[in-house]
């Protein structure tokens, strides 16, 4: 086939700088840009300055540089309506519709139909008033699990082991909407060692992508505020293929086949966000797009050519896909202060000492070339090696090339894997 394809990749964080590293490996891609980009992004495709929700900018860019397919990455893009817009004007893209993307945008969506198609999940109740909430979690057990309804950027979500930090998440919610206005799922709390499982989905066509496990909270031991990732890592050992199966068939296969039967077939990357309980795999979450940071360590494994990948679910064609053994793991490198207010502007050193990925989260360049944090989650820095501790100290080898002042770091990134 020809190596003529122009793609647009929609984003500007660590995730689309995989997708940009996985298409720039393409036997049939001969143009990238992506929107906005980062600095990273940009030695390897042409970053454009349109923003992720700019729906008409995107469509208008994609019409007069003649683009054969766009790939959304961030879920603002999706919940801003990118895929009909773009489907309207009879443009190729790889992401689901707003409707199809509300398993991501509304928890209770995602909840309704997990019971209707009879999707093994944790039990929960919706509220909107803060009073009858708090009742509710007062009469049940704890720990107890309180979502916001629509998106959060991954921190949404609360895992309250007193009556006390239940009532504090209402209230940021609820009464001081934290996230916007809205409602909230209270959840039954589920045990178990938790993992990622991304199937690319083209209507009832499901293709299922390596398993990787990430980590939500800031430091070591699991401890400190939740994050949008602090690494992750592929494969994950104690997910066997039996368990793969059972999600594949009880889990995302349902979903997608629920979701045609809503009338808003799905078309790009349902994430499911899964927990293996002693009653197996079950759902904590569903999200409409490549999961970040997971994405940075399951597309370094796919040695087949992912434009084929993209293009085969939009077409609706079957495709098959190859996979490489080794384990990848990556280490999230975090302004301090991050979850909450950080720095930026600090310069990064010593990248160029790195072998391997390093895909950029949130840098910028400034008029000197040089090379500074511009966002909470700076660097993803991955490792590959035979097995996860060769991974492992790859990733943490690169790390320590990295010279900057002001970021941190977890050390034991697939720590339930590597103590086993």
């Amino acid at each position: 086939m020809a190596k003529d394809k122009k793609v647009l990749v929609v984003g500007s964080g660590g995730r689309e700088h995989a997708i940009v590293d996985a298409l720039s490996r393409s036997e049939r891609v001969e143009k990238i840009y992506c929107a906005p980009g980062n600095a990273g992004i940009a030695l390897q495709a042409e970053c454009v300055d349109i923003k992720a929700d700019d729906v008409k900018g995107l469509t208008e860019f994609a019409k007069t540089n003649g683009i054969d397919l766009t790939v959304v990455g961030p879920e603002v893009a999706l919940a801003a309506g990118i895929a009909d817009e773009f489907q309207k004007s009879d443009l190729k893209i790889f992401g689901p519709t707003q409707k199809a993307a509300r398993i991501e945008s509304s928890k209770e969506f995602a909840k309704k139909i997990m019971e209707k198609y009879h999707i093994p999940t944790g039990s929960y109740r919706t509220f909107t008033d803060f009073n009858e909430a708090l009742d509710y979690v007062k009469e049940g057990p704890l720990p107890t699990v309180i979502k916001y309804d629509g998106l959060a950027a991954g921190k949404g979500v609360v895992v309250a082991l007193t009556y006390e930090e239940a009532e504090m998440a209402l209230s940021d919610m609820l009464l001081d909407a934290s996230f916007g206005e809205g409602k909230v799922i209270i959840e039954e709390f589920l045990e178990g060692p938790e993992f990622s499982f991304m199937c690319v989905v083209s209507g009832e066509r499901v293709y299922p992508l390596a398993i990787a496990q990430d980590h939500k909270r800031a430091f070591d031991g699991d401890k400190g505020p939740n994050t949008g990732g602090m690494g992750a890592y592929s494969p994950v050992p104690f997910i066997s293929e039996e368990v793969r199966d059972e999600a594949l068939i009880k889990v995302m296969i349902p979903a997608a086949k629920g979701l045609v039967k809503e009338g808003c077939p799905f078309v790009g990357v349902l994430y499911g966000g899964l927990i293996l309980t002693n009653q197996g795999p079950k759902v904590i979450e569903f999200n409409a797009r490549f999961g970040d940071p997971e994405t940075e360590v399951v597309l370094p494994r796919l040695e087949s050519d992912i434009y084929d990948l993209f293009e085969a679910a939009v077409e609706g064609w079957d495709c098959a896909t190859r996979w490489n053994p080794e384990a990848c793991l990556g280490i999230v490198l975090a302004s301090e202060g991050y979850p909450g207010s950080y720095v930026k502007g600090s310069e990064i050193k010593g990248l160029e000492k790195t072998e391997g990925h390093v895909y950029h989260m949130g840098t910028r360049l400034d008029e000197d070339g040089k090379l500074l944090t511009a966002g909470g989650r700076v660097l993803m820095v991955t490792g590959m090696g035979h097995d996860l501790q060769a991974a492992h100290k790859a990733a943490l080898k690169n790390v320590e090339a990295i010279e900057c002042p002001t970021l941190f770091h977890r050390s034991d990134i697939g720590h339930q894997a590597l103590k086993n």
